[in-house]
């Protein structure tokens, strides 16, 4: 009986093997192209698949029986199929493009195609997906060309930054559907302001040079093009929980109508994030929430997004004193429990984009934008005169100094609109595109003393200073592609910008910054595109760049007398461009020359706070690689090296000197130095192995040269050059209950590497009789990153 058993389990195997198989197809377009990264699904079954780099898909384990395909991929329409299974042949899919409703040209405008002659990376949901467990947008996308990121706590969490070919935030435009993000008045981004903001994103693209004309700040460095989510015809809802080092929590909630009537779709996430941070008291509480709504007729779309975040951070902002990295690198020197920054900031967004004849296209959005917050402070026998404050008689006793703690105040409103017409002759020899914005900026900078050590002649919330600014900002740009031949491109892009910025009240150093300033900037750009086959292209270019000054280079340097020079960028770019089935590639090289590029340079103004100064030439230099390649079915190889020289011709240094009975400020010319935070060689290389289906494993690794802390080109100011390694496992399934269910584990600093990437010098002469007379002290100041560390999380599709 055991025997006849036996033959009769095997023989329900067999046929249950021989009822089960597999569905395999590639996926196109009407042109041919191969989709690498659409999805593929087959309904009723909870099994589906993503397109390889050669288009193709394999689901496996499929029984017998009768099923519907359903193939979708950004800007194609929806593929659907009755198929049979098992299969004779293997599946031809086509996907034919979207009509308007794709959303697609609300960045259109502001974007890169294949036919511009710029340099620029194109970032997927699925790059960004595969790395996002709370960690902020300069940490996810560290591996991409020319980048260096770094974290204030050190885990990735809180207050974060990055620079591309050394440009900081500051010089880095970004906009989010085509609107501008930046602060008017620092021209930074402050991601911990948009936590987890990455789980609403569509699509990056990264523009590196001047790039294309945009709205907002200037491109003086890169540009960072983001698209939030568009319209899933579905309905869905996700869960994702992560969890990791440094007691650090991530809770997301997402979900989605889908499309009703064929007409209205609406999209909401909430999220959460805490961390301690690896730095002492470094921790982060930061919850956000983005709600999207919208009508998709057959050409016009109407959309509606409103998101917001709010962060409280103990500050880490201090840095690790250098004496102390060997012994505490996890040091910081504030105590006072509520040592914190308070922000929160809210954006409204009505877009509305669509097709208003034969070739033409439209895009128009207004934006509101609403940030307050504070950051408070523990001050330690402060001067009382620092707040306008009269000396107090106690006891007989005259006391200048006491412990006091302060709030400094920013409450700013953000609005205006954008817009852009496109049109495209029938041939497609043609493709014009007319845009521009115009905003308005309103920043109310107060303080409070909010405690005393002594009662004071303060209350509560009397503003020791007080001041206003507002910035209005407008531009208007137009930009044309012309096919000359068959194989060439001509691009034309000319943009004008008008900026008027004034001032008006006290400032924190309690002087008058009242006054106004004006700019008027033309920036021209001209390229042409080569088509040397399907894929393979050429492409050169030159554009101009003008920046304004920002906020701190006029409030602290007198307007009228001593008013800063705008910065001017002339930036060519050239390179080489390759798609294949395989591998794709770019090679370029670039040259960006600035004119009164403003730098620090230890100049102090008349109430004794550093200013920066123009100097008169300086310049980037380089070459960019980066691609990839299908080593075998289960291989991928990616990477990116750039290399590059980064000069000031000449600049005066200085230094305070503290030596003699009168303080003074010694010059010292410096020629022929590396920019600041250059660093001459920037890597990434990633290792992607898939030993089975659904499985991924990855090796990233990052190199960063030496950065100089200053323009003077000094190693005894300067951060190490660092290569570290991360490892990231990526395990992807469709049970029956839930579409999908993805578990990831990354562990980051694999070899526990020491390294520093961000930080901050200065030095001055001190009185010593051995050395002269005097003696040159220099105090660094770093950011440490943590060793090995780890995030996991699961992440559940509805």
């Amino acid at each position: 009986m055991k025997k006849i058993y036996m033959v009769l389990l095997f023989l329900s195997l067999t046929s249950l093997s021989f009822g089960q198989t597999a569905v395999k197809g590639v996926v196109k377009n009407v042109s041919g192209e191969l989709l690498p990264g659409a999805n593929v699904v087959l309904t009723g079954t909870g099994r589906g698949s993503t397109t390889d780099l050669q288009g193709r898909f394999d689901i496996r384990n499929i029984p017998a029986g009768k099923y519907t395909l359903w193939v979708s991929y950004l800007g194609y329409e929806i593929f659907t199929q009755e198929i049979n299974v098992p299969q004779s042949v293997e599946l031809q899919v086509v996907l034919s493009s979207k009509a308007i409703q794709t959303e697609e040209f609300i960045v259109f405008a502001t974007r890169a195609g294949e036919k511009t002659p710029t340099t620029f990376s194109n970032v997927s949901k699925e790059d960004i997906a595969k790395l996002n467990l709370g960690q902020d947008m300069p940490i996810l996308l560290n591996f991409t060309p020319s980048v260096v990121s770094f974290s204030d706590a050190g885990a990735g969490v809180g207050y974060t930054g990055l620079r591309i070919r050394g440009s900081d935030q500051t010089r880095i435009n970004v906009t989010v559907n085509g609107i501008p993000m930046n602060d008017a008045e620092s021209h930074g981004v402050f991601w911990v302001n948009m936590p987890d903001f990455a789980s609403s994103v569509d699509n990056i693209q990264i523009q590196r040079g001047v790039g294309t004309s945009t709205n907002g700040a200037a491109t003086f460095g890169a540009s960072l093009n983001i698209q939030t989510d568009t319209r899933q015809d579905e309905a869905f809802a996700e869960v994702d929980n992560s969890f990791g080092s440094f007691n650090t929590r991530r809770h997301m909630v997402k979900v989605g109508t889908g499309l009703i009537n064929n007409r209205w779709a609406f999209d909401g996430r909430l999220s959460q994030i805490t961390s301690d941070g690896y730095i002492d008291r470094a921790s982060s509480n930061l919850r956000s929430y983005f709600f999207s709504g919208g009508y998709y007729g057959e050409k016009h779309v109407v959309k509606m997004n409103v998101f917001a975040g709010a962060e409280v951070t103990y500050q880490a902002w201090e840095g690790v004193p250098e004496n102390l990295l060997r012994t505490n690198r996890t040091f910081n020197p504030y105590t006072y429990d509520n040592q914190v920054d308070d922000y929160k900031q809210n954006h409204y967004q009505l877009i509305y984009t669509g097709e208003l004849g034969e070739g033409l296209k439209a895009n128009a959005a207004l934006h509101y934008t609403y940030g307050r917050g504070f950051f408070e402070q523990f001050r330690a026998n402060d001067r009382l005169n620092r707040y306008g404050l009269p000396n107090l008689e106690i006891g007989g006793s005259t006391i200048s100094r006491m412990d006091i703690i302060r709030r400094r105040w920013l409450d700013n409103d953000f609005f205006g609109g954008v817009f852009s017409l496109n049109y495209m002759t029938e041939d497609a020899r043609w493709d014009l595109t007319l845009g521009g914005g115009a905003n308005r900026y309103i920043g109310d900078h107060f303080g409070e003393i909010i405690w005393m050590q002594f009662a004071g002649p303060v209350n509560i919330r009397d503003r020791y200073y007080d001041n206003v600014a507002i910035k209005d900002d407008i531009n208007i740009y137009g930009k044309v592609t012309y096919q000359a031949t068959e194989k060439l491109y001509l691009f034309g892009d000319l943009q004008g910008r008008w900026i008027d910025y004034s001032f008006e009240g006290i400032n924190n150093d309690l002087r008058d910054v009242t006054g106004d300033v004006n700019f008027a900037f033309f920036n021209p750009k001209v390229g042409l595109t080569y088509q040397v086959s399907q894929g393979k292209q050429w492409y050169a270019s030159y554009a101009v760049a003008n920046r304004e000054p920002v906020r701190r280079d006029f409030t602290d340097s007198p307007i009228i007398d001593r008013a800063p020079r705008h910065e001017n960028l002339q930036n060519i770019e050239a390179g080489y461009r390759v798609q294949s089935g395989t591998f794709t590639y770019n090679a370029n090289f670039y040259y960006m020359k600035y004119r009164d590029q403003l730098v620090l340079t230890g100049h102090l103004n008349d109430v004794g706070a550093y200013v920066r100064d123009n100097v008169d030439n300086s310049y980037r230099m380089g070459i960019e690689l980066d691609g990839a390649y299908k080593l075998a079915d289960k291989w991928t190889l990616g990477g990116n090296l750039a290399l590059s020289r980064n000069k000031i011709e000449e600049f005066i240094e200085y230094l305070d000197d503290y030596s003699t009975a009168d303080f003074r400020q010694e010059m010292i010319v410096h020629t022929n130095t590396d920019i600041a935070f250059s660093p001459n060689v920037v890597a990434a290389a990633i290792v992607d192995y898939r030993p089975f289906k659904g499985l991924e494993l990855s090796l990233l690794n990052k190199y960063v040269g030496r950065q100089f802390l200053d323009n003077t080109q000094n190693e005894a100011r300067s951060l190490n050059a660092f290569w570290t390694s991360d490892l990231r496992f990526n395990y992807s399934m469709r049970p029956r209950f839930v579409k999908n269910m993805e578990v990831t584990l990354l562990v980051n600093n694999i070899f526990n590497r020491l390294y520093e990437p961000n930080g901050y010098t200065f030095s001055y002469f001190v009185p010593a009789e051995a050395m002269g007379g005097r003696e040159l002290v220099t105090e660094n100041f770093f950011y440490p990153q943590a060793g090995t560390n780890f995030l996991a999380g699961v992440k559940f599709l509805f």
